[in-house]
């Protein structure tokens, strides 16, 4: 099977297939994300998508989850899509789950019935960078996408059926923007009701913008003790049912299970972490590149 550049998947997918059908991502001026900044957006050929789906085949006997990198599947035209799922549930009929890479504009630029058809032809989940509900912090980081657009686009996805898990980051707002980052989230969060969430801590990628933006003093981060108030705002204000992933390796007291079932252990846990941990008393949380 044939894959270009650095590879990413989520880490609930750390037991499919992975299928390369785009490389990079269209936006791909994420300050923070240095993903897919050694390749240009463009799909691949159908032909090729095909071969590596045969190929596929013949190395494994069974195959029962497939994810579609690279960043944003989602974008790519209906009619191309539904080839290549259809192509994957024939010549995989054991599948269990298909899922890949998306924005919400990517779901907000289709339309329903498109988004149906999909989800009709095999497409079960969508893993989707949110990162941030605050304008002024989706401004700066260069995101591309609003508020607004946000909630339509999820909306169009409950609409035709598909799962979303919405990532986003605690800490984007920085040291002096940390309480509208996280207010504004989670008032998005409520709106749109992602089915699954991955709250992660923020790590400075090398090279990226951001890590510019730190260097030069102009970005400075928030500290321990900020992102584990932004951690408990998050559990004591999201008032709809979701599996909460928050199991990522740079969170400081990673949990995950389904909430509101987990809603005070959650918040005990990270009010022990808020009184007793060392971690509180440092300018800035040290964590590792993706």
């Amino acid at each position: 099977m044939t894959y270009e550049g650095k590879i990413y998947r989520p880490w609930p997918e750390a037991n499919s297939l992975l299928l390369q059908v785009s490389i990079g991502c269209s936006n791909n001026n994420c300050t923070f994300c240095d993903m897919f900044t050694d390749k240009t957006f463009r799909k691949r050929k159908i032909e090729d998508i095909f071969a590596d789906i045969d190929e596929a085949r013949k190395l494994y006997p069974s195959v029962k989850s497939i994810f579609l990198i690279d960043g944003n599947v989602m974008v790519l035209k209906t009619e191309f899509l539904l080839q290549v799922v259809t192509k994957i549930k024939e010549t995989f009929p054991e599948l269990e789950r298909l899922s890949l890479y998306s924005e919400y504009n990517d779901f907000r630029r289709k339309t329903v019935d498109q988004l149906k058809q999909l989800k009709a032809a095999g497409v079960d989940m969508a893993y989707v960078g949110l990162e941030s509900g605050d304008a002024v912090v989706l401004d700066k980081i260069k995101k591309k996408m609003s508020f607004e657009q946000a909630v339509e686009g999820a909306a169009k996805a409950k609409a035709a059926g598909i799962e979303v898990l919405a990532s986003f980051i605690f800490g984007l707002g920085g040291k002096y923007r940390s309480k509208e980052h996280i207010e504004e989230t989670v008032r998005l969060l409520n709106i749109i009701k992602p089915e699954q969430i991955a709250p992660m801590a923020l790590a400075i990628q090398p090279g990226t913008e951001l890590e510019r933006e730190v260097l030069a003093g102009e970005f400075i981060q928030a500290t321990p003790m900020q992102i584990l108030e932004e951690e408990k705002y998050l559990l004591e204000n999201m008032n709809f049912e979701t599996y909460y992933w928050g199991d990522h390796g740079n969170n400081i007291s990673p949990m995950k299970g389904p909430f509101p079932q987990v809603q005070k252990m959650f918040l005990n846990q990270i009010n022990k972490v808020i009184a007793t941990d060392p971690v509180t008393k440092k300018d800035v949380l040290e964590t590792f590149a993706w």
